[in-house]
């Protein structure tokens, strides 16, 4: 019997063992955001919520601070932003600083012709940019 315990005791030890240097192994391998490694983040904007927008836009300068490269796209209702930006000023200052920072807005070609709207701001675009967005950055966020 104190055989059989003693067996069990080694067994569940020698797993926890395992465990916690499989964990370790796993954790060492992990590379986190340096900023002295920019890395590159696309930014999907489908609302035209006020607060969505601002917050989208607030991430996309912070990032580029960072030294990220940041590209926006603006699908669905995301393109309406250009009506945000002539009623909201938070909104037009952080799409001003975001394009002053040299980033890269693209708007969704059939949203636009949907809503009988042209761009000013950015470069109108497909669905073949849009998978693109997604397919070459690290960072894809949706908002």
């Amino acid at each position: 019997m104190k055989k059989i315990i003693f067996i069990l005791f080694c067994m569940l030890l020698g797993s926890n063992l395992t465990a916690s240097v499989y964990a370790q192994k796993l954790d060492s391998e992990i590379e986190y955001n340096d900023p002295d490694k920019p890395t590159s983040m696309g930014i999907i904007i489908y609302s035209n919520d006020v607060e969505t927008v601002w917050n989208a836009l607030r991430l996309a300068n912070y990032s580029q601070e960072w030294g990220n490269a940041v590209t926006v796209y603006l699908l669905g209702k995301g393109v309406e932003v250009e009506g945000l930006m002539e009623t909201n000023k938070d909104i037009k200052e952080q799409m001003q600083m975001f394009l002053d920072q040299n980033g890269t807005v693209l708007g969704c070609q059939t949203c636009f012709k949907n809503r009988n709207q042209n761009s000013k701001i950015c470069k109108v675009a497909c669905i073949q940019d849009l998978y693109e967005t997604a397919k070459k950055n690290k960072v894809v966020l949706t908002f």
